[in-house]
């Protein structure tokens, strides 16, 4: 079963409250929330409600003070459980928004869809099989997003205005 602790203050000080699942407004359980622990599995955290701002992922570990780990500007307001997942991984990402122009299928990850494919944008996706990282820099850099099997026409629709990914990864730790 996956758990992860999550504390109102840095260094695993104050009030907590365990999660082993999805959690879309973490203010009915903590006033705030500045550090937490994984463990079991994988989840990514978000700094606003409803799964919505900012997205970090966190695997099994502690966090301490992960704001300046990171670099978020705000305390954990939501946080979404990464299904343990054992198959394989496939995807299409599209160049343009809608499915539009060139079209590519990863199995694998890839650090750089420019040199990869010679590919400048990843406007829409499609994930048939596993759950994936995506990126807004080349090499796994910059602010990230997280992909369930399903499809996605458009990313300016769920709130990521000028925001093209680079580069893309197989979330394969959420098994421990």
């Amino acid at each position: 079963m996956l758990k992860v602790i999550f504390y109102e203050d840095r260094n695993f000080q104050g009030r907590s409250y365990d999660c082993s699942s999805d959690c879309a407004d973490m203010s009915s359980y903590l006033s705030r929330c500045h550090s937490c622990r994984v463990e079991r599995g994988c989840f990514m955290v978000y700094d606003r409600t409803n799964y919505m701002g900012n997205q970090y992922f966190m695997r099994r570990g502690e966090y301490a003070d992960y704001m300046s780990m990171m670099g978020m500007s705000d305390c954990i307001r939501s946080c979404r459980m990464i299904p343990m997942y054992r198959g394989s991984y496939r995807m299409r990402i599209y160049e343009r928004e809608n499915y539009g122009g060139q079209m590519y299928e990863m199995m694998d990850d890839c650090d750089n869809i420019m040199d990869r494919y010679r590919m400048s944008n990843c406007m829409s996706c499609h994930v048939m099989d596993g759950h994936w990282l995506m990126y807004e820099q080349p090499h796994y850099r910059g602010r990230m997003m997280y992909m369930r099997p399903g499809e996605y026409r458009n990313f300016t629709n769920m709130g990521l205005s000028n925001m093209r990914f680079m580069s893309m990864r197989r979330i394969m730790d959420s098994y421990y």
